[in-house]
């Protein structure tokens, strides 16, 4: 479980958050939203420590994240997959450099380990078919045409799903995904979305997913959270979000659905 207790952030005289609470319950799909600017990105950048707060804490498992040395950050942060904007691929990476990067941070020197891991990772993510579905010739024809490409030579809905593959390496208790269909078509867009759930429901993953994209808040998300003004303007279920009559919530849900909601 992931606890977070009057997170306050500001960058100069601009303020971000302004007492943040909630906590993140294992095993859910959390979807955090709100318009651009509120303060979603910092949120998941404060609670692995890539931020500090200026006044609050984030406790992960039972240890607060401020009070942690860079030893304890390092460990910590393998129990966490981060799926970053636009993917962040390293562009002069290949795909399996891309994906066995942090176990070589970590130490790990086992090639044929680094390779089997990047194998599962891309077949989790839909990008390489598993080893019962083709031919042994087949199969390691699919992995050396993909895990020789570089970045620039994969698609977008491709990079978005390597990106996700790393964060799956090393099986992590949570998967944190910044705005994982932004600047995707609608079509690959839902299959991200339809990607997310898999994965959490496969991998028993505890997922938080930032996003301004309601209508992929209706596909994934368990439980959702707003923040609004530096603060939660709504926390709870879909159904209820959908239903609700604050006015900034149904301001947010009309704009980007382009209609009106009953």
């Amino acid at each position: 479980m992931i606890r977070v207790h009057n997170l306050h952030k500001s960058f100069g005289a601009k303020r971000v958050l302004s007492g943040v609470s909630f906590e993140i319950r294992s095993g859910e799909t959390l979807a955090v939203i709100g318009k651009s600017g509120t303060g979603k990105s910092v949120l998941l950048k404060l609670i692995v420590g890539l931020l500090e707060p200026d006044e609050g804490w984030v406790e992960i498992e039972g240890k607060r994240v401020d009070e942690m040395n860079s030893r304890e950050l390092f460990e910590m942060r393998r129990n966490i997959g981060y799926v970053f904007q636009g993917a962040a691929l390293f562009d002069s990476m290949t795909v399996l450099e891309n994906l066995t990067l942090s176990l070589y941070e970590h130490g790990e020197r086992d090639h044929q380990y680094l390779e089997g891991e990047a194998q599962k990772r891309l077949t989790d993510v839909g990008l390489l078919g598993g080893i019962h579905e083709l031919s042994a010739d087949d199969y390691a024809a699919a992995w050396e045409l993909i895990s020789e490409k570089k970045p620039a030579e994969l698609s977008g809905g491709m990079r978005k799903r390597v990106g996700v593959a790393r964060a799956l390496v090393g099986d992590p208790k949570y998967v944190f995904y910044d705005e994982p269909t932004t600047g995707l078509d609608p079509v690959t867009s839902e299959q991200i979305d339809m990607l997310v759930c898999d994965l959490a429901e496969k991998l028993d993953v505890t997922s938080v997913v930032i996003t301004h994209d309601i209508f992929s808040v209706w596909k994934v998300a368990d439980r959702v959270i707003m923040l609004n003004n530096g603060l939660i303007q709504f926390d709870g279920a879909p159904e209820n979000l959908r239903s609700s009559d604050d006015e900034v919530v149904r301001e947010f849900i009309e704009r980007y659905n382009g209609t009106p909601i009953s």
